[in-house]
């Protein structure tokens, strides 16, 4: 059986006073999802724009992809099938 989709994505970004705010909207057609993610300019650093964005829009892609594997077990475990061994798991580590 075939199917396809198609997902809308938003991604808003704004960048005040050396912080970058990202917000992501997922549209499913049937749900909406909403990730966020900020990234922070230390003074002494150079004023790079882009760098920000990368950095709060990753973020902010990775809330989303979080919930929809948080969405998907939900899914699975109503369903009574078995947990995908791969579960979303948030990553450690050095902050960026």
């Amino acid at each position: 059986m075939s199917h396809i989709a198609e997902w809308t994505v938003h991604l808003y970004l704004v960048e005040e006073e050396g912080t970058t705010k990202a917000q992501v909207v997922l549209d499913t057609g049937s749900t909406s999802l909403t990730g966020r993610g900020t990234a922070h300019r230390n003074p002494t650093d150079a004023d790079v724009p882009e760098i920000g964005d990368e950095l709060a829009a990753g973020r902010a892609l990775h809330d989303i992809a979080g919930q929809l594997v948080r969405a998907a077990t939900r899914d699975l475990a109503s369903r009574d099938v078995s947990e995908p061994e791969v579960v979303y798991r948030p990553t450690v580590g050095w902050s960026i």
